[in-house]
């Protein structure tokens, strides 16, 4: 959807040029790192101009002036830090859109599923409570840029619990790069065993979304090496809405294959406005998560269940396909209904006996 911008914050980089830490790149150019290009005349209003669309989409979506919605804004911003730009980001849109809300008595959840870490989202966040961060990555032990958000990084002070880190780690190898070839499988059982149910327990005013889609095909292994398709982005975002109140708002991250990027971004947007979304393929249903992915998010539930009880609940649905699990809760769905109705059934054909008792 498309927003009118207008400033919500001010967003300043205003540092005297002695300051600034530019680098020389092998371009020619310069970067404020050896991968982010700077330009004086350019970068400042594009960064101000994606942080602030997304400041407004959020604040529309949490107070019920639209149902939800997608920024398509780039540059992306999820590893900036507050006094630090890096790694293509240079204001951290998403976070700057949390603060707002937070400023306004909103309780926020934030849903990263960009391939990298969301480093400076959690660098952000880390201590405050009043936003739940939660980051689906590549982690590889550590080897992944950028090398952080171990499932052990839990947060810190009254920030306890309300960071979650589903750190996937695999051990293929493609020229020596470590790219186990995880896909929708295992990401449809990050988020029915812990995604959606720590997101249930939290009831969020409002989840905001860093989407990236550099987790499907077509990209190298140095920057993503999965295969997420875009019908299972559509699914993680319908998950998501069911999850919560449904207020959903989407900031487009990294992913830099432009026909993956494409048709990712188009099914997120039919399932965020009610539209018939791509079917899941029999394989994504079919197949159980790889078991190193399991052991990874047993990490993650080991670190968390002292926080959220409920993942307890949900560990027998890791090591199932989505296919079984959607079939085992359309069951138990089936048997309450049916429990149900017997207890009506029961309740009208009582009748009360001549003494006054009911039989």
């Amino acid at each position: 959807m498309c927003v009118e911008y207008r400033v919500h914050v001010v967003v300043t980089f205003n540092l005297p040029d002695a300051s600034r830490a530019f680098l020389q790149l092998s371009c020619g150019g310069v970067g404020v790192d050896q991968d982010t290009y700077w330009n004086d005349t350019h970068t400042c209003n594009a960064a101000r101009m994606a942080a602030g669309c997304v400041i407004e989409l959020a604040e529309k979506v949490a107070f019920g002036e639209v149902r939800n919605g997608f920024a398509f804004v780039r540059p992306p911003g999820h590893h900036a830090l507050p006094n630090q730009a890096m790694a293509f980001c240079y204001f951290n849109n998403v976070a700057l859109a949390a603060k707002t809300l937070v400023a306004k008595n909103k309780k926020v959840l934030i849903v990263d599923w960009d391939i990298h870490h969301g480093s400076g989202t959690q660098q952000i966040f880390y201590d405050n409570p009043n936003v739940l961060f939660i980051s689906i990555h590549r982690y590889d032990n550590g080897t992944f840029f950028p090398g952080t958000g171990r499932p052990e990084e839990v947060g810190s002070g009254a920030g306890l619990g309300f960071n979650v880190n589903i750190a996937f780690s695999g051990a293929q190898t493609f020229q020596g790069i470590a790219a186990s070839n995880f896909g929708d499988p295992e990401y449809l059982a990050a988020f029915r065993c812990i995604v959606c149910p720590i997101a249930q327990q939290f009831n969020a005013d409002i989840t905001l979304v860093s989407a990236g889609f550099n987790a499907t095909e077509g990209h190298p292994p140095t920057l993503g090496g999965y295969s997420v398709t875009p019908a299972c982005y559509a699914h993680l975002t319908s998950m998501l809405m069911n999850a919560g109140n449904g207020r959903v708002a989407m900031a487009l991250e990294g992913g830099y294959e432009l026909m993956s990027l494409c048709a990712s971004s188009e099914a997120c947007m039919r399932a965020l406005m009610g539209e018939q979304f791509p079917s899941l393929e029999p394989s994504s249903l079919q197949r159980p998560p790889h078991p190193q992915a399991i052991a990874s998010l047993e990490k993650t539930i080991s670190s968390h269940k002292g926080y959220w009880p409920i993942l307890t609940q949900r560990i027998h649905l890791l090591r199932i396909s989505h296919g079984e699990a959607e079939k085992g809760e359309g069951d138990e769905v089936d048997t309450v209904h049916a429990l149900a109705s017997l207890s009506v059934d029961t309740i009208h054909n009582r009748r009360v006996s001549p003494a006054g008792t009911v039989v």
